[in-house]
């Protein structure tokens, strides 16, 4: 006669095959091109691989959602995005950052004001003018309504008086290549998803909302130098649903944690222009918990419904 076998004694051979990592974003973004630089380095020290699979829409809902509608067993992990910690206050997402178990953060990185290279704005101050001229007129990509670039710009729009026209797509990538084509005016996405095309001179970034500026685009000010209190960004990370065993997740932080330790995690990302920012999941838990809170609050100042 066979005894039942119970959920926790599968969980003791994980993983015993690949393990899906879920990107809730499309495939060309900075949160695509982080999940497979991630993956490629893990396999020195997971034994199996981690299989990349875009699911970007909803601004990150449909990707994470289906993560926590899996089974609870390891083999289907999300990439985490900020979105997680405001689509909750735009009655966007039934979820929150509290049915995951964090596994650890990535990156984290700031917004960006960029236009095309021969756009007549050369300078901030020049495009918030324009703005100005034009209240509601400009044109500016986001990564979905309620994602963290849709913050980004409203959150510009509250520091400066300005009124812009909010473009959605399903992902930076997409918002990016229109942007290109003319269709639009700028992004307010991260410097990274604009970084091949600011280095072949068909973008400019105008300015980053960061404490500081950034190594790869030094010439870039923040808006703090140009007086403007506004210092908002992204961030990436990994994790699984809340009743995933406890020895599961604990493969996967210590898989996290030796992977993002590997120099070539950090030369992977600088050449992607990423922002290197490790948590641990305790740490990447409390600050999930923190942004939760400040997201809430802008969300409500800056009056930004679903």
């Amino acid at each position: 006669m066979l005894l039942p076998t119970s959920f926790a004694a599968f969980a003791e051979d994980y993983p015993s095959k690949p393990v899906e990592l879920v990107v809730p974003a499309s495939a060309g973004g900075g949160t695509d091109a982080l999940a497979r630089s991630f993956a490629e380095l893990a396999k020195k020290n997971f034994p199996q691989p981690l299989i990349v699979n875009d699911k970007p829409g909803a601004s990150g809902v449909i990707g994470m959602g289906e993560v926590l509608n899996s089974k609870p067993d390891g083999y289907k992990v999300s990439v985490l995005i900020a979105e997680l910690v405001i689509l909750p206050h735009l009655n966007l997402s039934k979820f929150t950052y509290a049915d995951f178990r964090p596994i650890a953060r990535l990156n984290a990185d700031p917004a960006a004001i960029t236009v095309k290279a021969d756009a007549p704005w050369n300078t901030i101050e020049e495009f918030i003018a324009a703005c100005k001229a034009k209240p509601g007129e400009m044109k500016v990509g986001n990564s979905g309504n309620g994602s963290i670039w849709h913050l980004a710009a409203a959150g510009f729009e509250d520091k400066t008086g300005t009124k812009l026209s909010h473009v959605p797509f399903q992902g930076a990538a997409p918002g990016v290549i229109a942007l290109l084509g003319g269709h639009i005016d700028a992004v307010a996405v991260s410097p990274a998803e604009v970084a091949t095309h600011v280095q072949g001179g068909k973008l400019k970034i105008l300015a980053v909302m960061a404490d500081e500026r950034l190594k790869a685009f030094d010439k870039v000010p923040t808006l703090k130098e140009r007086k403007i209190d506004l210092s908002i960004g992204t961030w990436r990370g990994l994790g699984v649903p809340k009743a995933t065993p406890d020895n599961v997740v604990n493969a996967l932080r210590e898989m996290a944690r030796k992977t993002a330790a590997d120099p070539g995690m950090r030369e992977s990302m600088d050449k992607l222009n990423l922002g290197f920012s490790y948590l641990d999941a305790d740490a990447f838990g409390k600050a999930m918990e923190r942004d939760h809170a400040y997201f809430k609050q802008l969300v409500e100042k800056v009056g930004i419904k679903s």
